[in-house]
């Protein structure tokens, strides 16, 4: 898979406790400070408004937005979650350039 090293990074996140995952959480986290953010990962599969939802948000705080190749399944498993994940925000600025880099690769 394309974002697998993406996704292992990702997983590396969630055990670092830097992440907040789902578009409503991100949402208002970048609302409430969206310094504290750093990159925002949306899974390919997201619907038309959560994906506008997320791109009209990150833009109009600056925040950068990556879409993966892996649906939210393949992103909530190398989260550990058992539930969908539509997205996640990075807010560690080491990891985020450990990610970045991933998807530059990729």
């Amino acid at each position: 898979m394309k974002d697998s090293k993406t996704l292992q990074a990702l997983g590396l996140c969630a055990k670092a406790r830097v992440l907040i995952m789902g578009t409503p959480l991100i949402c208002d986290a970048l609302k409430a400070d969206a310094k504290k953010i750093c990159l925002v990962i949306g899974a390919s599969d997201n619907s038309e408004n959560t994906a506008k939802r997320l791109r009209d948000r990150c833009a109009y705080y600056g925040v950068p937005l990556h879409l993966l190749e892996a649906d939210g399944d393949a992103l909530s498993r190398a989260l550990g979650k058992h539930t969908r994940v539509a997205a996640v925000a990075v807010t560690d600025e080491q990891l985020s350039r450990l990610v970045k880099k991933t998807l530059q690769r990729e």
